[in-house]
């Protein structure tokens, strides 16, 4: 071998070995990540690590309004004694409105920081639905339904069994009708409304009990309607079921095809009739071509 060649081929082994690369790697590194770099500038990583808020003290966080999950919470235990009480009130038969000062004289809420009374004044109550502003800037409860006695109680039931509105929780009518249970047991009793249970979610409901529409039926009738069940099936399938056991539907829209089909033949006889009653003066030349 050429000894040329492997002279070139040992210096460029020296210079190789003598290159510092992992070295000189890592000093960038540590360069990049020392404080003290060439641009003096705080890595990204610190700059995300800021800690204003950490440092933020306690007083700002809750002033900033960011903290309102603890405060609404008495917020509307000052409420909920309002509500409760223009209520309790209400159903004794006191309807009179009062004014924010004698609310908070009536619930023995006077020490009511300005906050307080502000959010009351302007969110609190003239957002809630059991609360009315009348307008000379006082407060009254407003019920459910405006019900006075068992006769309103009527009228309302009547009205929503008229228009087709079901039913009316019991609860309701207690929030808005003073003395609400013993008048509705005497309803009850007196078979003017109907009382139910709601299998769902245990409520009592109310309904109104049309005598008119009431008649008897025969015990037997009565086991034959319930041991049929009929839940889960359209007009189709019982159509089905009843034409298996011999029993035919009756269909509605059959006979008022045929009807009109009888209304049109009776017009067309009468139309001939007439035809040639007023036209005899020209029988001799009309000819008929009903046949053809």
């Amino acid at each position: 071998m050429d000894p040329a060649l492997l002279r070139e081929r040992e210096l460029f082994k020296k210079r190789a070995f003598d290159l510092p690369v992992i070295e000189k790697r890592k000093e960038v590194n540590e360069s990049k990540s020392s404080p003290s770099n060439v641009s003096g500038s705080a890595p990204p990583r610190k700059k995300v690590k800021k800690e204003p808020f950490q440092t933020t003290s306690s007083k700002d966080f809750f002033s900033s309004g960011s903290f309102k999950s603890s405060v609404p919470a008495h917020n509307f235990s000052i409420l909920a004694k309002i509500v409760n009480s223009m209520k309790d009130r209400y159903l004794n038969g006191d309807s009179e409105a009062l004014s924010f000062d004698e609310l908070l004289d009536e619930t023995n809420q006077l020490d009511l920081s300005a906050k307080q009374k502000q959010w009351l004044l302007t969110e609190s109550l003239p957002n809630n639905p059991r609360i009315n502003l009348t307008l000379d800037g006082k407060y009254a409860y407003k019920p459910v339904f405006a019900l006075k006695d068992k006769k309103s109680l009527i009228r309302l039931l009547d009205k929503y069994d008229q228009r087709g509105m079901g039913s009316i929780t019991f609860d309701d009518v207690k929030e808005s009708l003073p003395n609400a249970e013993k008048i509705v047991k005497n309803m009850v009793d007196n078979n003017k409304i109907i009382l139910v249970t709601r299998p769902v979610d245990k409520k009592k409901v109310l309904f109104y009990n049309d005598l008119s529409l009431s008649f008897s039926v025969d015990e037997e009738f009565q086991k034959a309607w319930r041991s049929i069940a009929v839940e889960g099936m359209d007009e189709n399938k019982i159509e089905e079921y009843l034409k298996n056991h011999g029993i035919n539907s009756m269909q509605d829209v059959n006979l008022k095809k045929s009807t009109i089909h009888t209304h049109k033949r009776k017009d067309s006889k009468k139309r001939k009739q007439n035809f040639k009653k007023l036209n005899n003066h020209l029988g001799d030349i009309l000819q008929d071509y009903s046949d053809k």
